[in-house]
């Protein structure tokens, strides 16, 4: 039997790793889609998460990524993560806006699902890895580096969109950009709530012009800054 080199050692052991978050992470935690599942199999989560957390990538915590800039990106845990997509109900045809896209890790699983993604991180160097990662991986998928709530850089309306975090507010903007027919998934945060223990993960769906919102699951996810409740000043 031929000895492993050391790059393909590495690849054995991540392909391993990739293996074992979505048996022990991702199937205990109600994704039965298999579609969804292979993908996670297929996309090194390495890849995503760049610097010294690299090795941290297959964990079941959260993961802060800190950018050139000193801002942080927090990604979703792997089975939180799954059990959105799971229930976003992506579809082949799906032109998709990823939200707090990061590094790009959401992004490349969606491409898989969906017929494109676009990528919406304002911190700048995270879109240029995540661009760099799509480009060095041939996915369908474009880094864009704009405001949160899509107030530019993105043009069109989405099948799905997809937010990589919690939301107490301000969704609206984003609301807006769903085609006919199109769903918005997001973890949202219930107002009094502000540690979060009793956000839901929340799809949104709008049908003959109509929103109509539908909880998934109990969830917990980092808050994005600019979905954060206004304070109210009492005078």
């Amino acid at each position: 039997m031929p000895m492993l080199t050391s790059t393909s050692a590495t690849a054995h052991d991540t392909a391993s790793q990739r293996q074992t978050m979505v048996d022990c992470q991702i199937r205990t935690f109600d994704v039965t889609d298999q579609t969804v599942l292979d993908q996670f199999l297929d996309t090194p989560r390495e890849m995503y998460v760049p610097g010294a957390l690299a090795p941290l990538a297959y964990s079941d915590a959260p993961l802060e990524i800190r950018s050139q800039e000193g801002e942080t990106r927090c990604l979703l845990t792997p089975m939180v993560l799954a059990r959105m997509v799971q229930g976003a109900g992506v579809k082949a045809d799906d032109r998709v806006l990823d939200v707090a896209g990061g590094a790009g890790y959401t992004a490349a699983i969606l491409a898989g699902l969906a017929k494109s993604v676009v990528s919406l991180e304002p911190i700048a160097s995270l879109s240029a890895l995540a661009a760099a990662q799509f480009s060095s991986a041939g996915l369908n998928a474009t880094a864009v580096c704009g405001p949160l709530d899509a107030s530019a850089g993105v043009d069109g309306v989405f099948d799905l969109i997809f937010v990589n975090g919690a939301v107490e507010e301000g969704l609206d903007p984003l609301l807006a950009k769903l085609a006919p027919g199109g769903r918005l998934v997001v973890i949202q945060r219930a107002a009094g709530d502000p540690t979060g223990n009793a956000a839901k993960a929340t799809r949104y769906e709008k049908v003959g012009g109509e929103l109509s919102r539908r909880v998934l699951f109990d969830a917990s996810g980092a808050l994005l800054g600019a979905f954060a409740r206004r304070p109210i000043f009492v005078f």
